[in-house]
């Protein structure tokens, strides 16, 4: 049972990531093309040219480049590595929630797939964005530690918060519910020292916009290809 659930959330998840990646093609990674141009311009910009440093480099000895990270070529090599790892992140993704829906007992289905995926939206993407937006390259940012806690934080209050309004209908429920989903933003999110960059507002609210709006549409997708997947399993199970 556990590995036929398992299996038709990694399948969910895949397809999901598949759509998700078409999408980061047409609307995401051109924005992030377009922010690495004013990244690279506002390094080179920034940089000093001191004599003493060009003397030390040309002296010391050449870098290997077999010592350089890899990082995917643009084009057809940085879609096919985005969409692949969208693909993995969707079937995690589907994974959690299955695993969610086992602990509540609470089904996914094809008829409120739709609603746990939007459920997870909130949790996962627009709740932390309200703190932390997206950001693009270029763009100043906080400890990236404490806002991954930060960031964790923020999901499990939330989700919690949604399960209360849910599956309880106590006064108290909803009133801890109301807590926990204002308890991150009342703490607040880690701010960057500064918030001076060279990327265009316009272009990070694009981003921003974009991202939050794929983001909705990714989540939705895992709830409803999950719910049509552990049906079509289940139905498997029962004819066996």
């Amino acid at each position: 049972m556990i590995g036929r659930v398992l299996l038709a959330a990694l399948l969910a998840g895949i397809v999901a990531g598949i759509v998700m990646g078409a999408i980061q093609h047409v609307r995401i990674t051109p924005l992030i093309l377009q922010a690495e141009v004013y990244e690279t311009a506002a390094a080179s910009h920034g940089a000093t040219a001191e004599t003493a440093t060009d003397t030390l480099a040309a002296a010391a000895p050449e870098h290997s480049h077999e010592d350089e990270e890899w990082s995917p070529a643009d084009g057809w090599e940085r879609t096919l590595s985005t969409t692949v790892a969208t693909m993995l992140a969707g079937a995690g993704f589907a994974v959690i929630l299955a695993g969610i829906s086992l602990l509540t007992g609470i089904p996914v289905t094809p008829s409120n797939g739709a609603i746990w995926g939007m459920c997870a939206f909130l949790a996962a993407t627009l709740a932390p964005a309200a703190g932390l937006s997206p950001e693009l390259p270029g763009m100043p940012a906080g400890d990236l530690v404490t806002r991954q806690i930060w960031w964790a934080g923020t999901i499990l209050a939330t989700g919690t918060a949604l399960y209360l309004i849910v599956t309880r209908k106590e006064l108290w429920a909803m009133a801890l519910a109301v807590v926990l989903i204002a308890l991150p933003h009342v703490i607040g999110a880690p701010q960057p020292v500064t918030h001076e960059t060279a990327v265009p507002a316009g272009l990070a609210a694009s981003y921003a916009s974009n991202v939050i709006a794929a983001a909705a549409v990714f989540w939705s997708l895992i709830g409803v290809f999950l719910g049509y997947a552990l049906r079509r399993f289940s139905k498997d199970i029962h004819a066996t």
